[in-house]
């Protein structure tokens, strides 16, 4: 029966979770999360400017630089070197390390006290873990975002922030704006990796169980994994995208004095403006990108994910 073969699977998977220390975790889901980052950083590159392209203004009113992935890629690189697809890469692994260590460190905690054997377990623990993450990292996301956008004037989308490094980004901000400057935006931030978490954390385990159900697979083969993550990918970009393309325009946005935004007041405003200017659409530009960078590197880091913990597997937890 169905039942009776999908029971092992999901232990096997609670048994997983529980075998690898939440401290072990944190440092194989940030390793995992950078080298996924390496290979996907130019699609976010392309992303970001899809995003930023347009801001506030009806469709057809606006020169379009950036058309479709291959076509962007090409003026990515033919604008700023093909260096130049690997803009906002420290940011990127700084923002990686950071939000993802206590992302994975915290979904672990909740894994090992058995929160998410509970129904909607894995989908709580999955935001929770990613909102915490998300508050950490978003420094680094900031800046990730204000580097990327930064190109030549004829290519330029989106405000131009003007920063020379990671480290003189931060400076610039720390000094214009105080320590509050440097979590600006962070309110879009939390949204959208809380429901790109749980999505992620929360579908993978599924997938996967589901995939050594059908024993179309090798029960310890990678390539469980990697198909776990090809499905979880998609449920990621459906949720996140919305909030993936607020996030970049709170971020990007210029500041006045007092280091409040120029265009937008929040999240809900953000949205609001985005919907009434630019069509409800606008909430998905750049999903090709979107999901050619989400999807590989969801992909990758938690095939990544998987492997490694299988090296760093331990005995069972006392009292489990």
């Amino acid at each position: 029966m169905p039942l009776t073969r999908a029971q092992p699977a999901a232990s096997k998977e609670h048994t997983d979770m529980e075998t690898v220390a939440p401290a072990v975790d944190l440092v194989l889901g940030a390793s995992a999360c950078c080298l996924a980052c390496i290979f996907t950083n130019p699609l976010e590159v392309v992303k970001t400017r899809l995003q930023l392209q347009g801001e506030l203004q009806a469709p057809g009113t606006y020169p379009r630089p950036y058309r479709g992935f291959v076509a962007s890629v090409a003026a990515v690189a033919r604008a700023d070197g093909l260096s130049g697809l690997q803009k906002g890469l420290a940011a990127s692994l700084l923002y990686q390390g950071l939000m993802n260590s206590i992302r994975f460190y915290c979904y672990s905690l909740a894994c090992q006290a058995g929160l998410t054997q509970h129904p909607g377990g894995t989908v709580v623990a999955g935001a929770v873990a990613g909102a915490l993450g998300a508050f950490v990292g978003s420094p680094a996301y900031l800046v990730k975002t204000q580097l990327q956008a930064q190109t030549v004037a004829t290519m330029a989308v989106g405000h131009q922030h003007h920063h020379q490094s990671v480290l003189g980004a931060m400076e610039t901000i720390w000094r214009q704006q105080g320590l509050a400057g440097l979590w600006r935006g962070v309110g879009g931030a939390v949204p959208r990796v809380m429901v790109g978490s749980a999505a992620q954390l929360a579908t993978f385990a599924s997938a996967k169980t589901w995939v050594q159900e059908r024993q179309w697979l090798p029960e310890d083969s990678w390539l469980v994994a990697l198909a776990g993550g090809m499905i979880s990918s998609v449920a990621v970009v459906a949720v996140m995208t919305p909030f993936d393309v607020v996030s970049t325009r709170l971020y990007n946005q210029p500041v006045d004095g007092a280091g409040r935004g120029q265009l937008y007041r929040g999240l809900a405003d953000c949205l609001v403006k985005i919907w009434r200017q630019e069509g409800p659409l606008a909430l998905y530009k750049g999903l090709g990108p979107a999901y050619l960078r989400l999807g590989p590197h969801t992909i990758l880091s938690m095939l990544f994910w998987d492997e490694l913990r299988k090296l760093f597997r331990q005995g069972p937890c006392p009292g489990t």
